[in-house]
């Protein structure tokens, strides 16, 4: 009985304050006593205590402080550090998210050149439902050039590029630190491959040397008037930059699709007004769909519009597919005009970014590899395949990542938190808060300012370098001499016990994907 009472939520309460206040007046007794040093230190430590407990009787916002004074903070302290305390300690090669250790390991170990093989054998379970695999060949090839390379531009791009087959993914400064942005894209410029702008605008820190691929959001960022209406002038003058290869129309990304955004007034600073094309200190909608086109016509046409103001550089756009007959639309819209893009960019609903509602991030927009499929299948039905290439976005990491999506129709891939890691990235879940603890999602200085570029434009090339590396000692095994000849038969998914299935029956049927990529 006398236990029971003693667990009562009040009774521990009014049992901490008196145990608090009897040591408040032990320290001041103890003081006025002997007046020692360590009577002073408990007299501080005591009223630090005692301060906290009123602190928590009083307030009424928070229950469990008011119940329980002083320890109930513990709780709080402990749950802010949770992600870390499981990731040091309790989590397993396979279990984090988005990435586990295993995949955040290997981008580490090629970034920085070191070992890269695994030891004793697999972790993975070879016989669980979903499990994916490739099928090697006894008639291995030898690839000695893993500077994988495709060239995008149709017969409507004057100045078509040749693009490595991974690059760095949409990642806007501002969302990204100044140090951030200039590591990737020198980086980029040492590995030869490609630097997504994000939808923020081309920023000086973009401009370091490496090739860029300009992507236009609904905000217009960099070729907007003062209304938020895109502006022609703009846009020829910045997509003539040399160092914009490609121009990508977003018209929705994986991790929130059909979700808008919002720059507010304080971190609109003068600097990224000026990239952006926008009034300084004021507060700054992206609507959620675009202003310069309504319908599927409207976007063709748009996109015609924005090849000849270019000067013919490949323009593409970026989506991740919701509902089909939208896709179709535009596709037909194609057929029709005549007009037709260099590239789509598939996003998978697996996308990352740095900020997005629960219910977008994780219940909105199609997979990846059912994405991929669909936008390959209905292009190759239209007689589109072989005029539009098909990039890939969406937790591509490694050279399985990569071959396993050119077998489902990609051309080429991008990364954007594989090149995080690269950067230092270590997950901590923080992109939203402003605090990131490496200095890669933040604008404060004092982060930042510890992320040393030399090192990590390296680190960036490294990854790239040591991936490109695996590609061709993966595709090699499987029988291949380049990526185009990776095929879905070369696959094959575990899809329920003792049932195994190829990509190629399980997405393909008797289609021949070889003969239009």
């Amino acid at each position: 009985m006398f236990h029971k009472k003693f667990l009562n939520r009040f009774t521990f309460g009014q049992l901490t304050m008196a145990i608090v206040f009897l040591y408040l007046i032990y320290a001041i007794t103890s003081f006025v006593l002997y007046q020692s040093t360590a009577s002073i230190v408990n007299i501080v430590i005591s009223g630090f205590l005692a301060t906290l407990a009123i602190i928590d009787k009083i307030q009424n916002k928070h229950t469990i402080r008011k119940n329980y004074p002083i320890f109930a903070r513990f709780r709080y302290m402990f749950e802010s550090i949770r992600p870390e305390m499981r990731q040091y300690f309790w989590e397993g090669e396979l279990d984090g998210k988005p990435f586990n250790r295993r995949e955040r390991s290997i981008v580490y170990q090629r970034a920085k050149n070191e070992k890269q093989t695994v030891s004793f054998g697999m972790q993975d379970d070879p016989n669980r439902i979903g499990y994916e695999w490739a099928s090697h060949s006894v008639y291995p090839k030898h690839i000695s050039d893993t500077n994988f390379r495709t060239t995008i531009g149709s017969d409507l791009c004057s100045q078509p590029y040749s693009a490595s087959v991974y690059n760095i993914s949409a990642m806007s400064y501002g969302a990204l630190s100044k140090k951030a942005i200039t590591a990737l894209n020198e980086g980029a410029k040492i590995g030869g491959f490609a630097h997504n702008t994000g939808e923020g605008g081309i920023s000086q820190y973009h401009r370091s040397g490496g090739d860029l691929i300009w992507q236009i959001g609904t905000g217009y960022f960099g070729c907007r008037n003062e209304k938020g209406f895109f502006d022609d002038t703009l846009f020829e003058e910045r997509s003539n930059y040399p160092e914009v290869k490609m121009i990508e129309l977003k018209l929705s990304q994986g991790a929130k699709p059909g979700h808008g955004g919002l720059l507010p007034a304080e971190k609109n600073t003068v600097e990224i007004s000026k990239i952006r094309s926008i009034t300084p200190h004021t507060t700054v909608h992206s609507p959620s769909g675009h202003t310069a086109f309504s319908n599927p016509t409207e976007l063709v046409h748009f996109i015609a519009r924005l090849r000849k103001l270019s000067n013919g550089k490949p323009i593409g756009f970026k989506i991740c597919i919701g509902k089909k007959d939208e896709f179709l639309d535009i596709v037909a819209a194609m057929v029709e005009t005549g007009i037709h893009p260099d590239f789509i960019t598939i996003d998978g609903a697996e996308g990352g970014t740095g900020a997005a509602p629960l219910e977008f991030i994780d219940y909105m927009g199609m997979a990846l590899n059912d994405a991929l499929v669909f936008a390959n299948k209905t292009l190759i039905e239209n007689g589109l395949r072989d005029k539009i290439k098909i990039l890939a976005s969406g937790r591509i990491i490694s050279a399985f990542d990569i071959a396993k999506t050119m077998a489902l129709g990609a051309d080429a891939c991008y990364s954007a938190r594989g090149m995080m890691f690269a950067l230092g990235c270590i997950q901590a879940l923080q992109c939203d808060s402003g605090h990131c603890p490496v200095g890669i999602a933040t604008q404060d200085e004092t982060l930042y300012k510890g992320l040393d570029v030399t090192d990590k434009r390296m680190r960036v090339a490294n990854f790239h370098k040591n991936t490109m590396k695996a590609l061709g000692e993966f595709i090699s095994a499987c029988g291949y001499e380049n990526t185009q000849e990776v095929n879905p038969k070369t696959f094959y998914k575990r899809i329920d016990h003792g049932v195994i299935k190829s990509f190629q029956e399980m997405y393909f049927g008797n289609l021949d994907t070889r003969k239009v990529k």
